[in-house]
């Protein structure tokens, strides 16, 4: 599946990602203008049990339950990783 990556920062130096479907709007629920668009129309396997690069767990279970996958709070990645 092609997704659209966005990324904002967390305290403590820390970054979240969030993935939609390319071409999708950010849903409104999840909707902060401090995301910015990283990555756009990149293929990613949305069946995998995690988006490693992006420290997003079971994508395809988020997307299909809230049209978008986001990085756990408990796995935000270090700003500079």
């Amino acid at each position: 599946m092609q997704l659209d990556i966005y990324r904002r920062p967390e305290p403590e130096h820390k970054l979240s990602f969030m993935a939609v479907p390319a071409g999708q709007p950010i849903p409104q629920e999840a909707d902060n203008v401090d995301w910015k668009l990283v990555a756009t129309a990149t293929e990613m396997d949305v069946d995998a049990a995690s988006l490693r690069e992006y420290a997003i767990d079971h994508p395809g279970e988020q997307i299909r339950e809230k049209g978008y996958a986001i990085t756990s709070v408990t796995h935000q990645v270090e700003a500079g990783s």
